[in-house]
């Protein structure tokens, strides 16, 4: 394995997110590697379609965009104590390509991420992120169960 000196630890503010954050310290800590948590908001123009919004997609998306920077960093001082103790990215687009694209830009040595997510027919609508990060990542994945967390 390549020397890791960052970490890169999808979220979605859940609590299961907040389990995967702090065990992502320990595991930045025995790499000695800097971690960055990042968020990526669900691109809608694929499924224009489906639904007339009220609004623009595109001012929506933004509007969700402006407020997951501002729930990140809520979101990491209210689970580590401190804001720089973690970078934070937020991103809109496909949740799993922009994952990984991600990885590559800042060259991650590896991804630590959760297995939950969608289940029954939201799986087959969205597919599984998780899954598709370690098929298509460009570094080792470590995935965690939350629900196995003690």
């Amino acid at each position: 394995m390549k020397n890791v000196k960052t970490i890169l630890v999808p979220v979605d503010f859940s609590k299961n997110s907040k389990k995967i954050l702090k065990d992502s310290v320990d595991v930045a800590q025995n790499f000695g590697a800097k971690l960055t948590a990042v968020f990526i908001v669900q691109s809608f123009e694929d499924y224009s379609g489906f639904f007339v919004p009220h609004i623009p997609i595109d001012q929506f998306q933004n509007e969700m965009f402006e407020g997951a920077k501002k729930k990140m960093v809520n979101f990491i001082e209210d689970t580590l104590g401190e804001v720089d103790s973690c970078d934070n990215y937020v991103a809109i687009g496909d949740v799993g390509e922009e994952i990984i694209k991600y990885a590559e830009k800042i060259d991650a040595g590896m991804i630590v991420m959760g297995t939950h997510g969608y289940k029954g027919l939201e799986r087959v609508l969205f597919g599984s992120v998780a899954e598709q990060v370690v098929k298509n990542s460009p570094c080792p994945v470590l995935t965690i169960n939350p629900y196995k967390k003690k």
